[in-house]
């Protein structure tokens, strides 16, 4: 049985100051209200009203199988400027989400794309420390999800090989799809940072990563990876005078 504990209060007296509105659902039990998330007790309280009075739930992070949580305003254009290599303009809207989203669904994949905006104003190690932060309370998302390849990049561009590479392993063999595509197109970066970008080192990041992930990797969870697979894929081409097998790979990525 899942457990839940219930508090009732008055609101004026005792409830909190509320922010996030959404839906909570467990196996058991779905509550619609403003959700916040309690670090110390690793769980979330919703409140919402009853009769005349305020009711906080409180449900357990082991509990929880689904959050659904509106899209915080200034999202989209933010991840926008990220992609367009525009980061700097989308460090202020990102920042404020991974604050004041903590564990409600959008703090991962914003931090992800945090991560990518200081890595972008080549800045390491501050991407290092947002990850960090967000990893604070999910230690899974150091390895899978959309925060993991983003945080991985952090650690090569930082030197902290052994941690990457325990990562990466740990991601290879866990049984996710998505984060198994996701290690071996790191595994690409890693011999490109190791051994460059000579012919040698192109052809090994190609034999032995993108073009598996390329190839293998068709389904929908790993969309993401095959996609930057094949983009890295692509460039390698272009540094071996492979300018056809290039933009054949390109277009097959726009068609994706």
């Amino acid at each position: 049985m899942k457990r839940l504990m219930i508090l009732f209060a008055v609101a004026a007296a005792t409830s909190p100051l509320w922010a996030i509105q959404g839906t909570i659902r467990t196996a058991t039990d779905s509550k619609k209200g403003d959700i916040k998330w309690q670090p110390r007790s690793k769980s979330y309280a919703v409140s919402f009203k009853k009769g005349n009075t305020m009711v906080s739930a409180e449900y357990p992070l082991g509990d929880v199988e689904e959050l659904d949580i509106e899209k915080p305003a200034g999202y989209d254009k933010a991840v926008e400027n990220v992609r367009r290599g525009n980061g700097a303009a989308a460090i202020g809207v990102l920042t404020k989400v991974v604050q004041d989203y903590k564990m409600l669904k959008w703090d991962k994949p914003a931090g992800r794309y945090l991560v990518e905006a200081y890595i972008s104003a080549n800045n390491a190690q501050k991407a290092f420390e947002v990850a960090e932060g967000v990893i604070k309370d999910d230690k899974t998302a150091e390895w899978k999800g959309e925060l993991a390849p983003a945080y991985w990049q952090a650690l090569l561009k930082l030197g902290k090989t052994q941690k990457l590479e325990g990562l990466v392993k740990k991601a290879a063999i866990s049984g996710d799809r998505a984060a198994s595509a996701n290690a071996l197109v790191m595994r690409g970066d890693m011999i490109l940072a190791s051994e460059g970008t000579s012919p040698e080192g192109c052809r090994k990041a190609l034999t032995d990563a993108y073009l598996r992930v390329a190839l293998m990797y068709a389904d929908e969870p790993c969309r993401e990876a095959r996609l930057d697979a094949m983009q890295r894929a692509a460039d390698c081409f272009d540094k071996l005078g492979q300018a056809a097998r290039a933009e054949q790979l390109r277009s097959q990525a726009r068609k994706l």
